[in-house]
């Protein structure tokens, strides 16, 4: 029995997310909370420690069996600042001896310096933003690094012996071709990362990006495309060992991300830092997406936030949410022992056309999409959500 394992005989287990919303610059189709502002980090690092001490007891006591920064870029961090956030971790919390410890970074800040100091910190993954390995759209996409950086960066991870990476792609960028996205994909196969998250480019509102689309400068592509290259995706992957967990994430074996797959079954976790949510079995929570204003409620000891208590309906449409993306889909045994009978006959119900369709499986009590119902998993996912037409 391995340490998670023991942990989880002993008590429930819960994540941590702290969010680290520092950049150099922005990229443009980014609509994530962050700052440009370096000028804040420390003030910001020592608020993030007064919420870890002033929250802990928002888990009830659950061992931490995932801790992942995100952002933003968290790689903007020193390993001073690090530091000080993991001592209050684990003063303050019961930690499992084998936590997944996940730190995204940008290429470019990969440096064998950085790493170096990284590889004395609990950190035992390490996930890169890359999103595509062509010259001219990183640049146009405001990426910081090129290719031959992003790939030198990689082996630079393997050589400080972090053997847990992951690389995220984007495709359906402008101009692409399904010749482009296969010279992607190949090249992130030969980089064989333990695990790839490839998402499709959305125009979000706001962002540079939607506005070039408005003014025509770049064209969206258009679900045909979008679609063949999706396919495209599952099956390069697939044909060299990765397993497709998640509609967006592929993995080796024995490698997916566990801070992401207990967001999708439902695990409890803390989120602190500027824009993090919290979920806690039975409420959501989210902290002010104001840097200025985050810091200035941690020093008062008042955070800065909002609370949201979820009804039995809103929790079961956040479970179809979440556990249907997955490729395991969700437990009709504990969908009724959660929900009670009436919300699993509503699931089932809802789910009968597409189960005809194959679209859906029921296998060993679960619900689950099949190949077929992935490619038109929203629109599966939304029929089974609980409307109440009162």
């Amino acid at each position: 029995m391995n340490g998670l394992e023991l942990c989880r005989t002993a008590t429930a287990t819960a994540g941590i997310y702290l969010h680290i919303p520092f950049c150099q610059r922005r990229c443009i189709y980014c609509d994530f909370f962050s700052s440009t502002d370096s000028g804040k980090k420390a003030a910001y690092v020592e608020a993030l420690c007064q919420e870890l001490v002033m929250r802990k007891e928002y888990l009830d006591g659950r061992a931490i069996a995932t801790v992942y920064f995100g952002g933003g870029t968290p790689s903007q961090l020193a390993a001073t600042d690090f530091q000080r956030i993991f001592d209050t971790i684990y003063t303050h919390y019961e930690v499992c001896p084998s936590a997944e410890i996940t730190l995204e970074a940008n290429p470019d800040d990969l440096t064998e310096a950085y790493l170096e100091s990284l590889s004395a910190l609990p950190f035992n993954r390490l996930s890169m933003g890359i999103q595509t390995f062509h010259e001219e759209t990183l640049r146009l996409l405001r990426r910081r690094h090129t290719a031959t950086q992003a790939i030198a960066a990689f082996h630079r991870c393997r050589q400080a012996g972090f053997g847990n990476l992951s690389i995220d792609l984007m495709y359906g960028l402008p101009g692409e071709t399904q010749e482009r996205w296969e010279a992607d994909l190949q090249q992130a196969l030969e980089l064989r990362p333990e695990h790839i998250s490839a998402y499709h480019l959305i125009y979000e509102e706001g962002t540079a990006l939607w506005q070039l689309r408005e003014q025509h400068r770049v064209s969206e592509a258009d679900e045909e495309l979008s679609l063949r290259l999706f396919k495209q995706l599952i099956h390069r992957l697939r044909e060299n060992g990765y397993e497709q967990y998640e509609i967006s994430n592929f993995c080796r074996p024995g490698y997916p991300s566990r801070h992401n797959s207990s967001y999708w079954d439902g695990t409890p976790y803390l989120g602190c830092g500027a824009a993090a949510h919290s979920f806690d079995g039975t409420s959501r929570q989210w902290n002010v997406a104001s840097i200025d204003r985050y810091i200035q409620g941690m020093q008062k000891g008042v955070p800065d936030a909002e609370r949201e208590e979820l009804d039995l309906a809103t929790r079961y449409n956040d479970r179809i949410v979440t556990a249907m993306r997955t490729r395991r889909g969700i437990s009709l045994s504990c969908l009724r022992q959660e929900f009670g009978k009436e919300l699993a006959d509503y699931c089932l119900q809802m789910a009968r056309p597409y189960l005809e369709q194959g679209t859906l499986e029921i296998s060993n009590d679960r619900l689950r999409l099949t190949e077929n119902g992935i490619f038109i998993s929203d629109g599966i996912m939304s029929d089974m959500m609980f409307v109440n037409d009162e």
